[in-house]
């Protein structure tokens, strides 16, 4: 990229109707990048995420109240977007991956380091409000 030196650069890139098993589904990348999956119900959506080797994060977009809730208690990640592309909380929320997407031994950051025998989750919610009113 000119100016910029050195290096590989990546524009920010979505990749959509990524299959199960390909190597995208497969792999935890670090950059602009987002994989499309698409799924029939919450049951498909939380044993595809749960069913992965990383757990970083999963993101869900629906109108279903129901479905939104069984997704945030049911997936196996350390952060969860709900009709969100990326969960990107705060900086005093705890940043942390589960499964094979956490490096080291103690997941102790915040005041959550406190806490290190518990696996806490993090869920960012936007709800259009005139969903809202159906809840």
């Amino acid at each position: 990229h000119p100016g910029m030196g050195d290096g590989y650069f990546l524009k920010p890139t979505i990749i959509s109707d990524v299959a199960v098993g390909s190597t995208i589904a497969k792999t935890e990348i670090f950059g602009p990048v987002l994989g499309v999956m698409r799924v029939d119900t919450v049951e498909e959506a939380i044993a595809l995420v749960n069913g992965g080797e990383y757990g970083n994060m999963a993101c869900i977009f629906t109108s279903s109240g129901a479905a939104a809730r069984q997704f945030r208690y049911e997936a196996d990640a350390g952060n969860i977007g709900i009709n969100i592309g990326v969960a990107a909380p705060m900086a005093y929320f705890p940043f942390s991956g589960w499964n094979a997407s956490f490096f080291g031994d103690l997941h102790a950051q915040s005041r959550h380091g406190v806490e290190f025998y518990t696996q806490t989750k993090v869920v960012v919610e936007r709800w259009p409000r005139e969903w809202s009113r159906k809840f």
